[in-house]
């Protein structure tokens, strides 16, 4: 289950490479309840956390 959640962000990730600073250093690290998010959810809260840390989400 760990590398299959870590294979579904590498690839998600691969996508979103293109909205960070050229040079841009991040770490993903998946919680427990990532194993029972579908690809969809996973996408949503990569998401969501790239608009946090690029300074884009509500606060």
């Amino acid at each position: 289950m760990r590398n299959q959640v870590k294979r579904r962000l590498r690839h998600l990730m691969r996508e979103r490479l293109s909205e960070l600073p050229p040079g841009s250093l991040v770490v993903v690290r998946a919680l427990p309840g990532a194993g029972d998010a579908d690809h969809a959810q996973l996408a949503r809260d990569l998401d969501a956390a790239l608009q946090r840390l690029l300074g884009r989400g509500a606060r």
